[in-house]
């Protein structure tokens, strides 16, 4: 697991055990790059319309999706849908 990776997982871990009247902070970590095979920032594994989309979510969809950024950080190397090809 990459340094970045190691970050969103704790981070999420954290928003997720905190109290849900407790603002939702971003994502982002100021990396910025996104990965031509998946899809997502390599700094804070979003889409780029997750990126776009964040200002305007409801804490409850924050959450949501730190959850999900935890667990892309988790298997970084396969979109969301895409599964590994057998030989």
């Amino acid at each position: 697991m990459n340094l970045y990776a190691e970050v969103v997982v704790e981070r999420a871990r954290e928003v997720l055990q905190g109290d849900a009247g407790d603002p939702v902070p971003s994502p982002c970590n100021s990396v910025c790059r996104i990965d031509a095979h998946t899809g997502w920032c390599e700094g804070c594994f979003r889409t780029l319309d997750e990126i776009a989309a964040w200002g305007r979510l409801e804490d409850g969809e924050k959450r949501v999706l730190w959850q999900d950024l935890g667990r892309r950080a988790l298997t970084p190397t396969l979109p969301e849908g895409e599964s590994e090809q057998q030989p």
